[in-house]
């Protein structure tokens, strides 16, 4: 761990306690006494506001109604944070609305300098959502779905979740879950589960859902065996595929929902997916295919069911003919 990354870990982990020795940031953080009391004294030179007592039971004191000095950012970190906002400017983003309140306190920050770089930053940096005609389409929009942000909300407080589920208009069903992710995969905000109920891991549109709240029952599995079920799925997955440099490129442009690529090689030129299909499913066989073939000449198929190449071989086919 990088010094001032511990720095600011140890700042965090103090600011929470009335009182705290420099046996237990040692314990806390696996450091020597010697590297404990000199990021203590680093943090105090920054403005911490902490006294300190010595003999047995001494140690360090935190004065109350106090806070954690202000952020200050070098020029690069500034320039990373606004980037990063404008990359993601027409994105359906939850909590969307707070965007113009921290762009401003950004700006704020910022010496007179800094503020025109980053003005001129945002002219003539473009992304590949950003409309050239409409750049701000959507900055005061908070485009996601109203469940979204309630939806992040629980999750950080317990992922063992009830949620209603309404695919279909008047037929909601009320699911025991437990939250693995939630993504946004061609425009729609999913959410991934493992139901209880079905001993099944689903994909459900966020939009979908309904009235969500932490379940009041107890889990029928931990967590890490959870995850462990997943694991097991993926090693007995039926299609496994390569990716160069295009494909991961195209990938990250459009790919089915809970497909996750493992990225590998040098500079990471290359990655890896694998996914459980049902082949009994026409449709999604011609959709994956399809994909498939967007993904350029470079993908390399480790592992494909035989219903699903036989697809792959006729769309080729077309097209060489056509």
């Amino acid at each position: 761990m990088k010094k001032t990354e511990r720095v600011n870990l140890i700042m965090r982990y103090i600011n929470n306690r009335a009182h705290f020795t420099i046996a237990e940031i040692q314990q806390e953080f696996k450091i020597s006494r010697a590297t404990a009391i000199r990021d203590i004294n680093e943090i105090q030179a920054m403005g911490f506001p902490l006294t300190s007592e010595l003999g047995r039971g001494g140690g360090y004191f935190v004065l109350q109604n106090q806070y954690l000095p202000a952020a200050r950012f070098t020029p690069e970190e500034l320039k990373a944070i606004f980037i990063s906002f404008i990359a993601s400017k027409n994105s359906q983003l939850p909590y969307l609305h707070n965007r113009r309140s921290i762009t401003e306190k950004l700006i704020g920050i910022a010496s007179q300098t800094q503020q025109d770089e980053l003005i001129e930053l945002n002219n003539i940096l473009l992304f590949e959502n950003t409309n050239p005609a409409n750049p701000n389409l959507l900055e005061l929009d908070d485009a996601a779905p109203p469940e979204l942000n309630q939806l992040i909300s629980l999750a950080v407080q317990d992922k063992h979740l009830r949620v209603t589920y309404e695919l279909n208009l008047g037929w909601p069903q009320l699911l025991d879950v437990f939250l693995l992710h939630i993504f946004n995969s061609n425009a729609t905000w999913l959410v991934e589960v493992y139901d209880f109920d079905t001993d099944e891991f689903r994909y459900l549109p966020v939009e979908m859902l309904r009235d969500s709240a932490i379940s009041k029952q107890e889990m029928k599995w931990t967590e890490q065996e959870i995850l462990d079920k997943k694991r097991l799925r993926a090693r007995e997955a039926n299609l496994v595929v390569k990716l160069d440099n295009i494909g991961i490129q195209r990938y990250k442009r459009m790919h089915p929902p809970g497909i996750i690529l493992s990225l590998t090689g040098m500079f990471q030129s290359s990655g890896i997916f694998n996914v459980q299909l049902d082949v009994a499913d026409s449709e999604s066989l011609a959709y994956y295919a399809d994909w498939l073939l967007f993904l350029g000449k470079g993908v390399e198929y480790v592992r494909i069911p035989d219903e699903l190449r036989v697809i792959l071989e006729e769309r080729l086919a077309a097209l060489r003919f056509n």
